[in-house]
């Protein structure tokens, strides 16, 4: 069973990657949260690459998204399904634009870790204003 910030790094991982195309920004969104956000405290950001890399091994096997999703739900305490869904919806935002893998992802995610609909409808409005770009 992997740890809960290992759980949070997959997340975030699992969004960048749903479209094929880890950009730049979503990658740079990654590290800023790892390295500031309380719940990453005592993090080891040194195996940040060697998490994403075992993520990325996961989905690539044949019920890998499945699995992923699984081991997810499973190392993240109840507190901590709504950081998961926020740190997931500011992967998607990062980039200006979510496309239609990530929030399809994004709804598997809220129906893995349970996240009421109205929960997850705020949290989304969220991460949009907070990526509104002038």
């Amino acid at each position: 069973m992997i740890e809960p910030q290992t759980a949070l790094v997959y997340t975030m991982v699992m969004v960048s990657a749903a479209d094929s195309d880890m950009t730049d920004s979503e990658i740079g969104r990654i590290g800023e949260m790892v390295s500031q956000l309380p719940v990453f405290s005592g993090f080891d950001t040194e195996q940040l690459t060697d998490i994403a890399r075992d993520c990325a091994d996961l989905l690539s096997n044949e019920d890998g998204l499945d699995d992923a999703l699984a081991q997810i739900r499973d190392a993240l305490p109840e507190r901590l399904r709504d950081t998961a869904y926020v740190l997931a919806c500011d992967i998607a935002t990062a980039d200006e634009k979510a496309s239609q893998e990530e929030l399809r992802l994004l709804e598997m995610l809220r129906h893995t870790l349970n996240i009421e609909r109205l929960t997850a409808a705020a949290i989304e409005r969220a991460a949009r204003a907070r990526y509104a770009t002038a």
